[in-house]
């Protein structure tokens, strides 16, 4: 069982609901957004999505795709996300989901990039522009 459905096992247990915060990873700085994660865990965040910086955020509103091209201004990466988390996990167990899109995972390469996330301590991925009819693998 990963961290996300412990989570919400645990949740259902108290019947509780989830606070799943966000943040733009790379907004302003990686640093802030590590800080900001480990405030999020010792605050009782129940799971942490962080968005990976994409030049065309068309799914996300206006306020994350002004983060999102802070955080490439800043040259932050998907290789960056990925050390961040690791970073993360060597401080807490808080879940962290990844909010993606297709085409970063994609160019990276789809075997790849579940093989990098689940090292670095990814629990999830979400991917607002893959449909479901086409997300065979």
């Amino acid at each position: 069982m990963n961290r996300i459905e412990g989570k919400f096992r645990k949740l259902r247990r108290e019947r509780k609901k989830a606070f799943i915060a966000f943040i733009t990873c790379g907004d302003p700085n990686l640093a802030t957004t590590e800080r900001l994660a480990l405030e999020f865990a010792r605050l009782g965040v129940d799971i942490l999505e962080l968005g990976v910086p994409f030049s065309d955020p068309l799914a996300d509103g206006p306020t994350i795709q002004a983060a999102s091209a802070r955080a490439l201004k800043n040259r932050v990466n998907l290789a960056d996300v990925f050390r961040l988390v690791r970073r993360l996990r060597k401080k807490t167990e808080l879940p962290v989901a990844l909010l993606t899109y297709y085409n970063i995972v994609y160019r990276f390469g789809i075997k790849n990039f579940v093989k990098q996330a689940s090292l670095a301590g990814v629990d999830g991925i979400i991917c607002p522009d893959l449909p479901v009819e086409e997300a065979g693998d």
